[in-house]
């Protein structure tokens, strides 16, 4: 009786995990992949980076809206004519002039001044947009790289398991041969020495795929299993010529451009500081009973007479500080192009060593591996085929290297133009 009621145990133990296999199976065929475009857009939509910046930008707006705005009136109070001497000294009402006064003042900077400050306020609002500008890139580039950093190790993975049959194959012949007489037990212990290592070097891929999902996490949150199909990284989504003559529209230049117009704005509102501004003030005063009320209007207007050591000393800080930005933006902008130059180069370089790995290097390595085999099958030595064997795994690693090295590249191109810019 109990092994009849542990039979049908097992029978539903079993079927349930058939059942819960079969669901998970499916649960994994139909989950999405995700493409490096994909992943780009989604990191964009939930980086913090961008949200900072666009607290920046509404920040600069709010203070542009203010800019040129009249300041605040004042509200005045006071004695006029007060006597502190004998005779009717500190008294109100000895002197018929003293009065208690209230009034208003209103100062009036230039217009000028004031088109000079909107102007700098509007400035540092192109300044704060192009500063998000230069961040989308990076943040752009960045999960590109976390998405290449997954994808080169799946690449990885791939050229490695691709192995494993001809190392198992190596193990049941040196096995055969032990059992015909032929081989060596030493033979057979290489053997499964080799697809014990090949089974480690797979282990640290897997463990650097977790890693590098990690990294990629980061920015899509949870990421799928699989990954989409990838890019055809041996093509720029633009001409190597478009990327040498659009230096001043890629997004690390935007921000030196609208620092040099914040630096021109911050010179002309120095140069508006020599224009007078103006003041106009208005005051009731109230005077002891039977005597008539008293009411003053006054007008001023600042005097920039000691503009040598003043308003000349201050533009000439905000003209060095323009000159300054300006040679930063012209170094700036060599830097780039020698970085993009350079980038394309290295990028076309690793082009053709890819090239030459596909066509040339890993078939000769394949053909090599599979001879040699091959004649230890034939009843040669096995040392051959594993000399042959580690030199093929090297080559696939660094071909791996090389198709990581590229696509990280073709990302630092692909995204130096903003989006809008793009074609």
């Amino acid at each position: 009786m109990f092994s009849i009621h542990f039979a049908r145990h097992l029978m539903v133990t079993g079927l349930a995990a058939l059942l819960w296999g079969a669901v998970a199976a499916t649960a994994h065929a139909a989950e999405p992949s995700l493409t490096l475009e994909a992943a780009v857009q989604q990191g964009l939509a939930r980086a913090p980076q961008l949200e900072a910046r666009a607290a920046d930008i509404a920040a600069t707006r709010e203070e542009a809206a203010r800019a040129g705005q009249l300041p605040d009136p004042t509200l005045t109070f006071g004695l006029a004519n007060y006597p502190v001497t004998s005779p009717g000294a500190f008294s109100l009402r000895s002197d018929e002039m003293t009065a208690r006064t209230v009034g208003v003042m209103q100062a009036i900077p230039s217009r000028t001044a004031r088109r000079a400050e909107r102007a700098l306020a509007s400035a540092r609002v192109d300044a704060a947009q192009a500063d998000r500008v230069a961040t989308a890139q990076s943040v752009r580039e960045r999960i590109a790289d976390a998405w290449i950093d997954v994808w080169a190790i799946e690449q990885q993975r791939a050229l490695l398991a691709a192995l494993h049959d001809e190392a198992a194959l190596a193990v049941r012949i040196a096995q055969a041969r032990l059992r015909g007489g032929e081989g060596s037990a030493v033979d057979v212990l290489a053997a499964r020495a080799e697809i014990a290592t090949l089974d480690n070097r797979l282990e640290a891929v897997e463990a650097d795929r977790a890693a590098a999902q990690a990294g990629l996490q980061r920015w899509v949150g949870t990421p799928p299993r699989t990954l989409g199909t990838a890019q055809d990284f041996g093509q720029l989504p633009m001409e190597a010529d478009r990327l040498a003559s659009t230096i001043d529209q890629q997004a690390p230049l935007q921000a030196w451009a609208a620092r040099e117009q914040v630096a021109q704005a911050a010179l002309e509102q120095a140069r508006a500081a020599r224009q007078p501004d103006w003041s106009v003030s208005a005051s009731y005063g109230k005077r002891a009973p039977g005597l008539s009320d008293m009411v003053m209007l006054e007008v001023g207007v600042s005097l920039p007479l000691f503009t040598r050591n003043r308003q000349d000393r201050g533009i000439s800080a905000r003209q060095a500080q323009w000159d300054a930005v300006q040679a930063d933006h012209e170094d700036a902008r060599r830097a780039q192009r020698e970085a993009v130059t350079r980038a394309v180069a290295t990028w076309s370089g690793w082009g053709r060593q890819i090239a030459r790995y596909q066509q040339t290097l890993l078939p000769l390595a394949r053909d090599r591996a599979q001879t040699a085999l091959a004649g230890y099958r034939g009843g040669g030595s096995l040392q051959p085929w594993l000399d042959a064997r580690r030199a093929e795994i090297e080559l696939r690693l660094s071909y791996a290297d090389a198709l990581a090295a590229r696509a990280r590249l073709w990302a630092s191109l692909a995204y130096l133009l903003p989006s809008e810019v793009t074609p």
